[in-house]
């Protein structure tokens, strides 16, 4: 079973691990609103296909009747486990999104002592990387029926091969095949990213409490809800889903590819 990466216990809260945000963005967005007047999108999103994500989340987001984006590792056990309980997902409205086949990062950084030699993305090329991509997305084809996908980067590594000029190369052949990746873009508003880890549900709450007013969309991308790994409790979860359910006056969620789709027509 793959280890994944460690991520510390406090809030982490970047604007993009590899994006170059312009310092001017589209003067549009100062009258952007979303479904329903409000300000703030949340995106829900969960990393690596896990079995608490099956048993945890799914049920508490239909509870309320949110929408989040599930980005599947395609050779995860608890995918080839239980494929049709992750296609139910999918027909009922939930996002499968390409989070790679192999879930290959860059060993040559600190903490990686876990990645694997066969998946140490500096020993991969461009071409090798946008190969499996498009191998995890016929995958998910095959599952949900959709063309359309997007993107989390496996560690968030963008530098392919240890060589920092395919940075740009990646970047460039990812934006052909997906129709968002996670934290990319010219606007920082749509970019900024919370990695929860072991904080309380009143943590998280206060967290979106305390947004910059300027910002149009939050991800939050939690792995474990209740068990497995980077995990937060399903009580802490729950009580994230409420406080949302309670104010969607001002918060709107969705997944991730339709909250794009949208700003991407409005914008």
């Amino acid at each position: 079973m793959i280890k994944y990466f460690t991520l510390i216990a406090a809030l982490l809260v970047l604007p993009s691990s590899y994006a170059e945000i312009p310092s001017t963005v589209n003067t549009q967005a100062d009258t952007f609103t979303w479904p329903g007047g409000g300000s703030l999108a949340v995106s829900l999103s969960y990393d690596d296909a896990l079995n608490s994500q099956l048993d945890n989340v799914i049920p508490a987001l239909d509870k309320h009747n949110f929408k989040a984006s599930f980005y599947v590792v395609v050779n995860s056990p608890a995918m080839n486990a239980r494929l049709d309980e992750w296609r139910a997902a999918a027909n009922n409205g939930h996002e499968l999104g390409n989070h790679s086949v192999y879930h290959p990062c860059r060993a040559s950084l600190p903490n990686k002592d876990w990645v694997k030699a066969h998946h140490n993305l500096d020993h991969y090329s461009v071409a090798q990387m946008i190969e499996e991509l498009e191998v995890a997305n016929t995958f998910l084809k095959a599952i949900d029926g959709q063309s359309e996908r997007t993107y989390t980067l496996p560690c968030g590594d963008m530098v392919i091969g240890a060589d920092v000029s395919s940075r740009q190369q990646y970047l460039s052949q990812l934006n052909e095949l997906f129709t968002a990746v996670k934290g990319e873009g010219d606007d920082a508003r749509f970019s900024l990213i919370l990695y929860p880890e072991g904080q309380s549900g009143k943590e998280l709450i206060n967290y979106i409490r305390n947004i910059p007013a300027d910002t149009l969309l939050v991800n939050i991308i939690f792995h474990g809800v209740g068990g497995d790994y980077l995990s937060v409790s399903s009580e802490a979860h729950s009580e994230l889903l409420t406080f949302l359910a309670s104010n969607r006056d001002a918060y709107y969620v969705d997944s991730y590819i339709n909250l794009m789709k949208y700003a991407d027509s409005k914008l």
